[in-house]
């Protein structure tokens, strides 16, 4: 089985031969400003530019998946449709990114980062903080999850507006096809067979279960047939404090 990265939409809109993945196939508009936490990644990559999801977790930082990373990164807050100027949005500079030190691109494993924003976002009605699992929590196969993000909704089509969608945390024997996949650190995610996945564009967007965020969006069958691949929130949660209480 091919895995293929949650790889980042380059802005020109050109489709490689291959399956890149990240948008939402299967889903719905979100309503508004209804998911305050989440965060639009503008990428700037050598020559090229990208995106990725991503959600903010204090005030001044937004978590995202490693291969995320990029020259110089600005995130987009409190936004509903990426294409206009909202008077709800705040688009601040990254001033430090920090993946985490053993991510592997191989394999995907440790697919993490945090992004150190220039300053504080300023939380009100359209931006929030999304809470963080406990250390020891776990996500049981069955529940019931979702997820959103901005660009592709098929091989062809793609909308400026945030989607969303439902999706089943599987058991990892589901996911053990892949060859990086590592059940410690990654969660298997969405029923085969439902035509419900992410796709183009949606990298370092959050899991999100019962209002908390559960995991990040890594990497999708290339096929799309098979679940998904999420970094698993939880495990990580040490690291992340670390970072936090370092960086002010």
């Amino acid at each position: 089985m091919q895995i293929q990265i949650f790889l980042l939409l380059p802005m020109a809109f050109l489709l490689p031969s291959g399956t890149w993945a990240g948008e939402i196939i299967g889903g719905w508009e979100a309503k508004p400003h209804s998911r305050r936490y989440m965060a639009y990644l503008e990428i700037q990559d050598g020559q090229v530019k990208k995106i990725c999801g991503g959600f903010l977790v204090k005030t001044n930082f937004v978590l995202t998946a490693a291969h995320c990373q990029g020259d110089k990164i600005t995130v987009k807050l409190g936004a509903h449709n990426i294409s206009e100027q909202e008077r709800s949005q705040q688009k601040i500079p990254v001033h430090h990114q920090i993946p985490h030190q053993q991510y592997d691109k191989k394999t995907l494993n440790n697919d993490i980062m945090l992004l150190q924003l220039s300053y504080n976002a300023k939380l009100n009605n359209w931006v929030r903080l999304i809470p963080l699992p406990n250390a020891k929590s776990r996500v049981r196969p069955r529940s019931m999850c979702s997820m959103a993000g901005w660009g592709w909704t098929g091989r062809n089509s793609r909308t400026d507006t945030l989607r969303e969608v439902d999706l089943e945390v599987m058991r990892d024997n589901m996911c053990e096809l892949y060859p990086g996949y590592n059940s410690t650190m990654m969660l298997c995610v969405g029923k085969p067979g439902l035509g419900k996945l992410p796709y183009w564009g949606d990298s370092g967007g959050p899991l999100v279960c019962e209002g908390v965020a559960q995991g990040i969006a890594s990497y999708v069958d290339k096929h799309l047939c098979e679940p998904s691949a999420f970094t698993r929130l939880s495990i990580f949660i040490p690291w992340i404090q670390n970072i936090l209480q370092k960086q002010h």
